[in-house]
């Protein structure tokens, strides 16, 4: 179904994060191991990028990201940080590993290697790459789950819901 979409080589970046929670929105989980076999059927891979946040001391994570190196994947992670707020006699807080600009970095670093820039995630602050792309004359292709796509990308990019792949990448 992508491979009407994409023209030429094919850089694919995951935004982990976001697609963690599109998946709990969707009710069902992706297999990346599909997803990657997809990629290499329906497009002219030249990457694929596993971008995410991790806890060095969560084992169950480590071995997910090992895993996915063995399968293909260039997995760029950083460590989560617990950032503190003064909630609660400054005993809150929340974890964050934001990797949109590592994303960001790549996308523009290897953009004379892709033709398409294939992003899963549906953070609206790749509103600029996705321009900054197209002013290149990268085609930009958007994958997401509905409820979880801004409004900035579907302006950017061929949008892609992810229940029109669900056949091809679900975990079964």
């Amino acid at each position: 179904m992508i491979k009407n979409f994409v023209r030429g080589k094919t850089a694919v970046f995951i935004d982990s994060a976001n697609i963690y929670f599109s998946q709990k929105s969707m009710g069902w989980r992706i297999d990346f191991k599909k997803l990657i076999d997809y990629f290499r059927k329906e497009t002219d891979l030249f990457r694929l990028g596993f971008y995410g946040a991790i806890n060095p001391e969560n084992a169950k994570e480590r071995k997910f990201h090992d895993f996915l190196e063995i399968i293909g994947y260039i997995v760029k992670h950083k460590e989560i940080k617990f950032i503190k707020d003064q909630k609660n006699g400054g005993n809150g807080g929340h974890h964050k590993g934001n990797v949109d600009v590592d994303i960001a970095i790549d996308a523009v670093h290897f953009r004379d290697n892709y033709d398409t820039c294939v992003l899963l995630s549906g953070d609206g602050d790749f509103e600029s790459l996705f321009k900054y792309l197209k002013s290149f004359g990268k085609r930009c292709i958007v994958i997401s789950a509905s409820g979880h796509i801004s409004f900035e990308l579907i302006r950017q990019a061929k949008f892609i819901d992810f229940k029109k792949l669900r056949s091809e990448i679900e975990m079964k």
